[in-house]
Formats: structure tokens, sequence, C-alpha cells
């Protein structure tokens, strides 16, 4: 059984690191808009903040997380930017204390689940390592669309792994939520991480692969780049499907980002 302490610590220090990008920002800079269509950087963070106390409700109280999931049925298309648009009407200072309370509660939460729970979610159960990998998948990916509108780079750190190996488990939830059958057979997937190592999953000698950097498979997978923007190769038939349809967070398959323009 996986320590999930680990996960815990880096969603942590994911959570603080973007916490220090919007901590001083002006109302008017909460009000930018994101890549993400009508979402500014309020928008973005309270996303995070409804997610974690999803999350939290999810780990401590499932009956009150199936009424969440009722919600949810009843209206699929919405029911994400409905959460989004209400915490984005709060001061940013109220805002950022939701976010916060939230986030520290999830993370005692967390630590303190029985070895071996698993909890509801919008997709299959999940253990307390999953469930912090998917919070710290959301957190990075949501803080890139912020960084992106301030005109921020966020250097990759190793914390990419996590994302990396949620992106790779989930190979076969991409196929199924697109009505597709997931292959039978293992792909190998060797991606260079940002500190030069290379991260690899799958058998050696499988006859379909996926190369490149990780931060372009993570942008993948998050759906916050296009393929053809990306360098990532993929050899086998399969394994180039996938390349289309990977993503790495529950709910029905997203729209993805469209592809740059070409400056010539």
């Amino acid at each position: 059984m996986a320590d999930p302490t680990p996960v815990i610590d880096d969603l942590r220090a994911e959570s603080e690191e973007l916490d220090l990008l919007v901590a001083e920002l002006s109302p008017e800079q909460w009000a930018l808009q994101t890549p993400a269509p009508g979402w500014t950087l309020a928008h973005q963070i309270a996303h995070l903040g409804w997610t974690d106390r999803s999350a939290l409700l999810a780990v401590t109280d499932a009956g009150a997380f199936r009424a969440l999931v009722e919600k949810a049925l009843a209206a699929p298309g919405s029911f994400v930017d409905e959460g989004a648009e209400e915490g984005a009407r709060l001061t940013p200072a109220e805002l950022l204390s939701t976010w916060r309370e939230g986030r520290t509660a999830l993370d005692r939460a967390l630590r303190n689940a029985p070895p071996g729970a698993r909890f509801p979610w919008y997709g299959p159960p999940m253990s307390a390592a999953s469930m912090a990998t998917a919070r710290l998948m959301e957190t990075w990916a949501h803080g890139l669309d912020i960084a992106d509108a301030l005109g921020v780079v966020r250097p990759p750190t190793d914390r990419l792994k996590h994302v990396v190996r949620l992106g790779v488990r989930t190979r076969d939830f991409a196929y199924t939520v697109h009505g597709l059958t997931p292959p039978a057979e293992e792909f190998r997937v060797e991606l260079t991480a940002p500190d030069g190592t290379v991260w690899a999953y799958g058998p050696q000698g499988a006859p379909q692969r996926v190369t490149g950097p990780a931060l372009d498979f993570c942008l993948l997978v998050t759906q916050r780049a296009h393929r053809a923007d990306l360098a990532l190769t993929a050899v086998g038939p399969d394994a180039d499907r996938w390349l289309d349809i990977a993503q790495a967070f529950a709910g029905p398959p997203g729209g993805g980002r469209p592809p740059k323009e070409d400056p010539a």
C-alpha cells in the first residue's frame, strides 16, 4: 500500500506556490481573462476551492458528496461553471480565505484517512493518494491558466511526475469516455523530466510507444495545449490515437485548446 504522504506534501507545495502568485494581485488582475473561455483569474481560484471542498466531502461525508453528484447529473453541462461563478463573485480577500481554508481542511483529512480507504468521486473511487494526485493535477493546470493570463512563466518541477503518472493511468479512461475500446496491450511511455532524467512506464519492449518532454505530456493530458504544438512522438496506431484523446481529469471529453496560429 503506497504511502500518500509524499503526494500530499507535493500538493501542499503546489498550492502554496500558486498562492504566492495570486496573493497580492489587484482587483483588476483578478478580473483578467484566462485561456479558459469566460473564466477570469477569480473563476480559476474559485474552481479550485470548490473542488477542494467537494473532495473534502468525499473523504469525510459520503452522503453529502452523493448529493453533489446528483446535482452534477442534473446539470452536467453547467455544474462546474456554476460553482466557479459563485466563488468568483466573492471579493479577492474572501475568495483567498475560502480557498486556503478548504485546501487546509482537505490536507488534514487526507493525512488522517484510514490506510486503504477509498472515497467516491465523479469518476471511479479513489484512495487518499489518488485524490491528492488529482488535486495536484488540477492545481497545476489551473495555475498554468492563471500564469498565462498574468504573462508569468512557471518553471516545471519534479511534482509533474504525479501528473504524468495520472495521465498514464487514465489511458483506458480516455478511450472509454470517447466511446472507444481501450487497447489490450500496454504502451511504453518514456518522458524527459525537468531535470533531464527519464520517467518510464510500461514494458520496455512494447511495440507502441510515446516519447517526449514530461512537461508536454502534462500539457496534453490536462488539455492545456494542442498536440500539434507539443514535442510528443507516438509509435503505433493506438498510441497515436491516444495522443488525440488523452485526458487526466474526470468527466466528459474536454474540448481542449486550439493549435497556436502559425506566425507565418
